[in-house]
């Protein structure tokens, strides 16, 4: 089967290249996974910009640490099934860090959701709390996926060998520059270090480039305003056994308009 990951969607731009991207393509995966921690105004997801997602062909959605970007992001996970938060996040947080869905083949798929905890907020060791939950999802399928919303490189390599074998497939998000390291590893599990972003190409990490050029230089508190202009989507298709539940080939994807 087939699994298309998508980088970090950014606002109305990435969302827009998503429905441009899948009009032609969401029949070619027997699954569609993306990261919508950015999806609402580049900070956050809403009730109205979750279901856009789902119109454009997305089946799953994972978030981050701007899970709380918006005001009703909260309401976004509590009564959908089909997106989750980070798992490590305090457990009274709304929503679910897992979950299991059936691809178009028939075939179920578990899904993780971590955070990173090199140069971000505090949250529960994704380490320790990832192999409980693993043994969870384990009961009802072989084919899992993590993604893992990291800002350091070296802790998502770390996850990456930490799950080898352990799952399908690892991937990370949160840094919206896409890593050329997609591989897999010895125990089989696939393997990206970013999955890249899926936003406007000139832009600082899908905000507008003056504005956080300008920051850098005065160093005074400044609006971020969504970049505009042309997109690209990025993101990773992992082709895995039915059978072994081992990834047997590892494809980036990098789509502009």
């Amino acid at each position: 089967m087939k699994i298309l990951c998508i980088g970090d969607i950014v606002a109305r731009p990435g969302r827009d290249i998503v429905f441009s991207y899948l009009d032609s393509h969401r029949y070619d995966y027997d699954l569609i996974i993306a990261n919508g921690e950015n999806a609402a105004h580049g900070r956050g997801i809403t009730m109205p910009v979750y279901e856009e997602l789902k119109r454009a062909g997305i089946d799953a959605v994972t978030m981050g640490n701007h899970t709380w970007g918006c005001g009703d992001g909260a309401k976004v996970l509590e009564y959908n099934d089909d997106i989750i938060r980070p798992l490590n996040f305090d457990k009274g947080c709304p929503g679910e860090g897992s979950m299991v869905i059936k691809a178009r083949n028939g075939v179920n798929v578990g899904i993780i959701n971590l955070i990173g905890r090199v140069y971000m907020q505090p949250a529960d060791s994704p380490f320790t709390m990832v192999e409980a939950e693993i043994e969870k999802l384990k009961k009802k399928t072989d084919i899992i996926i993590v993604d893992f919303h990291a800002e350091a490189t070296s802790e998502k390599i770390a996850m990456g060998f930490f799950l080898d074998s352990k799952v399908s497939a690892v991937f990370g998000t949160h840094t919206h520059v896409q890593t050329a390291d997609e591989r897999i590893l010895p125990g089989g599990t696939g393997y990206m270090t970013d999955l890249g972003m899926t936003g406007v190409i000139d832009s600082v990490l899908g905000m507008d480039k003056d504005i956080i050029v300008k920051k850098f230089l005065d160093n005074m508190p400044s609006k971020f305003e969504v970049a505009q202009g042309k997109s690209r989507l990025c993101g990773c298709v992992f082709e895995i056994d039915e059978k072994t539940a081992k990834t047997v080939s590892v494809e980036r994807i990098c789509y502009t308009e």
